[in-house]
């Protein structure tokens, strides 16, 4: 019996002294395995970790290409800004830190705060942004209590500063953040999250040249994550710098001329499509994208109702009231249903199937041919010109003259306008083209919309002899040393579909609509210099076949018509043309006429004599 006692507690002793052993085993499996993990898979990570707490890596933000006008007057720099972040690694108790910090510096820390719980999920060791340009005064009180601020970190950015302010916003543009789309869309291979990168106008447009090569720093820090030397230094390469074909003194004029009005003024070189000016009104300060705007501005900014944020230059459209008979002349001399001789009766309005469309002066034009019907503007002999050609053929010359389809100016969001044709409205709305429609778009109403960028590609055609150029706002770009990267060279997109001869008379009566009494733009001529242009007063509403004619004064601002003017200058020697487009400014002759007089005198010196 005892040997069989002594047997099973020998066997069960075994049994405990084995279990034990693969116990033992097994756990020292798993320590090996991880050692081995730690040692050999994850080691370089854990060693760049540990360096981490004594050495640090930190990006060199690039400085952006500065922006210049075409005389050099510097428009666009950078302006050292501020940051302050925070590595929690190195703060020990983020939260705490923050609190100090945003008692320091007399600012809410629930921003701060969540602003750190948004970076949870980066690695401890990295900074996370706090406050950007934040004041010297307060760098200052950071900088004095560092001892109590551990981790809280002070870098010097470069912000960009708009100088001109608002002036040219809607040409220059501005700067935003960068997204993660646009950071995961592969676009912008060099930029990182917080980046702020071209939004709008040339900002956007140009961006692969402004932003430059990002570089980078090797520096040793101490216990409380402050810098006590820097090891490696790669140097960030600037942008490049962007000359625009803007001539800032025009520009500053145009704008001042706008200040109480909605609308916009552009002018450009006829003779290659560099534009010289680009106003718009009401305009936006693009500093204050970069700044930091608060929720309550940018709906005040958005919600404008006269669209502040819209480049009505090439945004905006319109229909192009009488300056539309540019367009009529040049189809009915080309088909031919009318001559240079032709003369037709203005009785003050034309009877049309059982409507009577009206001439603008109630009177009558009584006789007149083509030369003098447009610089009087008579819309009863352009109702007559229209009704002959038919809304197709008056279409088919309106697009050759560069209108219904974007210019190709650089500049994002280009709007296309509208040129109807009898098919584009049964398409549209299912019912076929009424003849009496045509009468209302062959003197700029109806259907018709363009923008202000096309009636000046107009007008710049007709005044060079007929070349359309694609509008340019830039004219050069050099490399931060000043040496040549690119020139913008004119671009011909084709020519007006007239001949030369038939473009005589058109310019000739332009130059009459401006210089012979009766003009309607009479009152705006430029003794000594021949500016020629053309009026127009588009509608907003219809007005009531037998309504009395109304007084301006009368009228509720929002249904007063739109005014226009397009004109160039010399009229021998071309060197500058403008379009004027006033919203809800009433007649072309005395709501945009003038202004574009201030900017032909100012352009070609007349002004300083």
């Amino acid at each position: 019996m005892k040997t069989y006692l002594h047997t099973v507690s020998g066997d069960w002793y075994r049994r405990r002294v084995s279990g034990a052993l693969v116990l033992v085993v097994a756990a020292f499996l798993i320590l090996l395995g991880r050692l081995y993990y730690l040692q050999v898979i994850e080691g370089p990570e854990l060693v760049r970790q540990s360096q981490s707490n004594w050495f640090r890596t930190q990006g060199i933000p690039p400085m952006r290409g500065l922006i210049f006008d075409r005389n050099g007057v510097l428009l666009v720099d950078n302006r050292p800004a501020f940051d302050v972040s925070i590595v929690p690694r190195e703060a020990k108790n983020p939260e705490e830190v923050i609190h100090k910090l945003a008692e320091l510096i007399d600012v809410a820390p629930e921003p701060l705060l969540t602003r750190l719980v948004q970076a949870r999920r980066l690695p401890s060791f990295k900074p996370i942004l706090l406050e950007t340009d934040v004041s010297r005064d307060n760098v200052a009180i950071i900088e004095a209590h560092n001892l109590e601020l551990p981790g809280v970190l002070v870098t010097v950015e470069p912000k960009r500063h708009y100088i001109e302010g608002a002036r040219a916003s809607h040409l220059i543009g501005y700067l935003g953040e960068i997204s993660r789309e646009e950071l995961s869309g592969g676009a912008f291979p060099d930029n990182r999250a917080g980046d702020f990168i071209g939004k709008f106008g040339v900002e956007k447009a140009f961006e692969s040249y402004f932003h430059g090569r990002r570089g980078w720093q090797q520096v040793e820090v101490n216990a409380f994550g402050r810098v006590t030397r820097a090891l490696k230094t790669e140097e960030a390469l600037p942008g490049n710098n962007i000359h625009l074909s803007l001539d800032i003194e025009l520009q500053r004029l145009a704008e001042s001329l706008l200040a109480d009005k909605v609308g916009t003024v552009v002018a450009m070189d006829p003779s290659n499509g560099h534009v010289l000016a680009m106003a718009g009104s009401p305009a936006f300060d693009p500093n204050a994208f970069v700044e930091g705007m608060t929720y309550q501005s940018w709906d005040e900014l958005i919600s404008n109702p006269f669209r502040a944020m819209e480049n009505k230059a090439i945004q905006g459209q319109y229909p192009p009231g009488s300056t539309y008979k540019i367009v009529a002349a040049i189809a009915g001399l080309e088909e031919e249903v009318i001559s240079p001789h032709t003369k037709l009766f203005c009785p003050g309005q034309y009877r049309y199937g059982n409507r009577t469309f009206r001439c603008w002066k109630r009177r009558g034009h009584g006789f007149m041919n083509l030369e003098q019907a447009l610089a009087q503007s008579c819309d009863v002999y352009f109702y007559q010109v229209g009704e002959k050609l038919g809304v197709d053929r008056l279409a088919k010359y309106a697009k050759a003259c560069g209108l219904g389809s974007p210019t190709g100016i650089e500049l994002d969001k280009e709007a296309k306008g509208l040129v109807p044709t009898s098919v584009w409205k049964l398409s549209r709305v299912g019912v076929p083209w009424q003849g009496g429609e045509t009468l209302s778009v062959v003197i700029g109403q109806g259907f018709n919309l363009v923008t202000p960028m096309q009636m000046l590609g107009l007008i710049s055609a007709v005044a060079n002899g007929g070349i359309l150029y694609k509008p340019l706002v830039v004219r050069r770009i050099e490399s931060p040393d000043g040496s040549f990267v690119k020139e913008q060279e004119p671009v011909p997109l084709g020519k007006l579909p007239v001949s030369q001869q038939r473009l005589h008379l058109i310019r000739k009566s332009l130059y009459n609509a401006v210089n012979k009494p009766g003009g309607t733009a009479w009152g705006s001529r430029i003794p000594g210099i021949g500016m020629a242009g053309k009026t127009g007063t588009a509608q907003v509403v219809g007005m009531p076949e037998d309504d009395e004619e109304t007084s301006d004064e009368n009228k509720i601002l929002r249904f007063r018509d739109h005014a226009w003017f397009i004109a160039y200058a010399p009229a021998k020697d071309p060197q500058i043309a403008v379009v004027v487009l006033i919203e809800h400014g009433g007649h072309g002759s005395s709501g945009a006429a003038p202004l574009a007089k201030k900017i032909v005198e100012k352009y070609l010196g007349i002004d300083d004599l």
